[in-house]
Formats: C-alpha cells, structure tokens, sequence
C-alpha cells in the first residue's frame, strides 16, 4: 500500500487513487493510524515521521519525501529499520523561486497593507500615505544564504530586475556571511535545517531597515529576535513561507504587524510542482518494487 499524507483536494484524491495511491490527508490522525500496519511507502510532506510511526508501520520499506528537506523524519530509526528514505530534489526548485520572488516584490511594495486598504472605507486614500515606503528591487542588494537550486534559478531573475546579488554557502560564494548580512537590502534563505544550520543566520546582524525572506525552514532564525526587530522598525518587512513551529497559530504574534507578508508553507505547491513530484514518487515505487536501485536516496 502506498500513502500519500497530504491535505489533497478530491481532484487530487482521485488522480493519484487511478495509480493505485491513498490520499490521506495530514489533517486525519486516526485515519492515518488506520492505514499504518498495511503501509508499505510512506509519501511525506510536513507531518513528522517520528520513530513512534515507523514503529507502527511493520511493512514500511520506504518513505518517500515529496520535496527536498528531510528534517521531519527521523533519519536514524529508519536506518535501523532498513526503511529507505528518498526526496525529490528539483521538482519544487520553480515553484519556490517564483515565490520567494513574489514575497520579496510584495514586502517591497507593502501588498498585504494595500489590499487590506483597498478593501476598507476610505483606504483607497489611505493608501497613498503608504507611497515614502514603496521600493524597487533595481539597486538593491539582494543576499542569498544557501546556493543550491532555488536561489542559483533566482539568481539571473535578480539580475535581470538589476538587482546587486551576494551570496554564500559553504561550497559556493561571492561573500562571506558575515558580510552579506550587514550589506544586503533584503536577505533571502535557501538553507536545509540541520544541527548546524539552526538559527545560523543572526537577523541583529541585518543593516537597518532591511527585509527578510524565509521560503526554507523558519528554524535557520532566531523567531523572537526577528519580531522584536519587525516590530520596532530596525527590519522593514518580512516574507514569511515557514516558522519554527507549523501550523502557525492565527493570534501568533507576527502575524499581527503590519509589515510581515505570511504564508503557510505553500512556496512549493503548484499543479506543475505535484505533476513532477507524483511521477517521481511513482517511479521510486516501481523501482522498490522492481527490485532495483532507488533514485535521490538520502540514507
């Protein structure tokens, strides 16, 4: 049996059901609990695949993430179990480049203040007061932290828009970190969350006045200082996909200020984004099956 654990339309739930798929959404506890002693390929998204589930899925042979980042599965107590674990590097690189593009774009030009004006009596006039805080990305400098396929796709995008590029991983540079952090305009995260990475980047480092935007993990930051900076105006805007902890609470704090643009962990998820990443997940199944080598193993 394969699981697809995904909030799924029912357009969705069909489509993947004619390839002999079981879309179970995340929001569905028991039904997961359910479907766990016949699981036999896990297709992970977001929920944690705990130790405790894998113990409770005897035929599990592989979990599947349908993305890049496998910090949400317990790596170790798959390994002791034999489980395999694949990703799926590259479908999403896209789709997350729009987006961070978009929220860069929407900091700059304070979307969410002026559809929320726009949409209220006498916020049309309002509006205009906004105008000494719009900006454009031509001029700018643009830092990003993580040099893999998403900000290498967002790269030429930033330079054609004439936008000053900086960027640093730890095998790919044109800056060190440091000095990325205290130059650029807005910075931009494209790190995977590991023991290393956590809270790597500093926001207190950022020069004044600049933006962040966050499509990779909300743990690569400290939470409290970057709302305590939004909130007293040292950091102008903030783009935010991901937050250290998911679902993000409606009353959580960030979301009341003005100058955060938030989003639940959607960067990713296009039409075009599933299409790939369910042909990919379908073809490790029939490789599992099959008996041979699976591709983008990661233990």
């Amino acid at each position: 049996m394969v699981v697809f654990h995904f909030d799924g339309s029912e357009a969705l739930r069909q489509q993947v059901a004619a390839r002999g798929v079981t879309l179970c959404p995340e929001s569905d506890p028991a039904g997961f609990e359910r479907l766990l002693p016949d699981m036999e390929v896990l297709w992970h998204v977001l929920k944690p695949v705990t130790a405790e589930v894998i113990a409770r899925a005897p035929r599990l042979k592989l979990i599947q993430k349908i993305g890049t980042g496998v910090n949400t599965i317990d790596l170790e107590a798959a390994r002791l179990r034999g489980i395999a674990v694949c990703n799926l590097p590259g479908t999403n690189t896209r789709a997350v480049a729009e987006m961070t593009l978009l929220l860069m774009l929407a900091c700059l030009r304070r979307v969410t203040e002026l559809n929320a004006l726009v949409r209220t009596l006498g916020g049309w006039k309002d509006a205009w007061g906004l105008q000494e805080g719009f900006g454009e990305l031509a001029g700018r400098t643009v830092g990003l932290v993580g040099y893999g396929a998403v900000p290498r796709l967002l790269h030429p995008a930033l330079d054609a828009l004439g936008a000053r590029v900086l960027y640093w991983s730890r095998s790919s540079k044109n800056s060190e970190l440091h000095a990325l952090l205290a130059q650029a305009d807005i910075v931009s995260l494209h790190l995977p969350l590991t023991p290393d990475t956590e809270r790597l980047v500093d926001v207190r480092k950022l020069k004044a006045g600049a933006i962040v935007v966050n499509t990779a993990r909300g743990a690569l930051l400290d939470e409290d200082h970057l709302l305590e900076m939004l909130a007293d105006g040292r950091l102008a805007a903030a783009g935010l996909d991901v937050f250290t902890s998911e679902p993000l609470p409606p009353d959580h704090a960030l979301l009341a200020l003005n100058n955060v643009v938030a989003a639940p962990h959607l960067a990713w998820l296009t039409r075009e984004t599933l299409e790939r990443s369910i042909a990919a997940a379908l073809d490790n199944v029939k490789r599992l099956r099959a008996g041979v080598a699976l591709v983008n193993c990661v233990t």
